[in-house]
């Protein structure tokens, strides 16, 4: 499967599609669905005493809790939690989203195995752990974090650069790295077990097709095991952006 194919819409316009781009923005669509239809139930039951939450609405609240106390709340504390709960809920389920497209027949590929989106949320987490604190701290935010408490004055000149590169640069650079190595390896290892087993099947005789069996035995497992990456990986983008900004927010600035 391609990671850049060819162009399915719109071609010859500043507007051109292909299977990705399409992918990402069903993607998107679903989600911006499934969030005002939970947003509605939950304004319906704040309306209705003794309201039971059905399937749907629970698991809108456990979807949504996950995120509000298990990373936001954790790292950062209910106040600050909630401030940046809104950035915090989009990274993961627009992560998650497109992440699991992976494994979905039709799509056959993440929406995330394409590095611009990646920059782009990195490029969000990093702008916000920033302005999170340069709000808190001031200038003295990018002083306290070039130039450590502590350090000998002299080892500024080896400290400094690497606090820069490590904080400043670093950190935006691996959380998109991170992301789209992992979505492009579990794609390629289903490519491979799945092509082997269309060989093996189609294309040869006799006990080879056993082969065939044992790579589909393989891409079946692998298929698993990505839901659970697709799911690791939006919460590990999503904890390392609190965790910045959680570092941002420290008195130690």
């Amino acid at each position: 499967m391609e990671f850049y194919p060819e162009i399915v819409a719109f071609e010859g316009t500043p507007f051109a599609l292909n299977r990705i781009m399409l992918i990402r923005l069903i993607v998107l669509t679903l989600l911006i669905v499934l969030f005002s239809l939970w947003t509605r139930k939950f304004q319906q039951a704040n309306k209705t005493q003794n309201h039971v939450p059905g399937k749907f609405q629970l698991m809108g609240e456990i979807s949504l809790n996950f995120v509000r106390k298990s990373i936001a709340h954790d790292q950062l504390g209910e106040k600050d939690g909630d401030r940046f709960l809104p950035l915090l809920t989009t990274i993961f389920f627009v992560t998650l989203g497109m992440n699991i497209t992976g494994i979905i027949p039709g799509f056959n590929i993440a929406g995330t195995s394409v590095i611009g989106l990646p920059i782009v949320m990195a490029a969000a987490a990093y702008v916000t752990f920033i302005y999170a604190g340069v709000k808190k701290h001031g200038g003295h935010f990018f002083t306290s974090a070039l130039f450590p408490a502590g350090v000998p004055k002299a080892f500024y000149v080896l400290v400094t650069p690497i606090e820069f590169l490590s904080t400043f640069i670093l950190r935006p650079v691996t959380l998109a790295l991170r992301l789209t190595m992992n979505m492009i390896a579990g794609h390629l290892l289903l490519v491979l077990c799945f092509s082997a087993t269309q060989f093996f099947l189609f294309n040869t005789e006799g006990a080879f097709k056993l082969f065939g069996a044992g790579t589909f035995v393989f891409g079946f497992a692998f298929t698993l095991f990505e839901i659970l990456v697709a799911f690791l990986q939006a919460y590990v983008f999503t904890l390392l952006t609190t965790v910045y900004i959680q570092l941002a927010l420290s008195d130690e600035h």
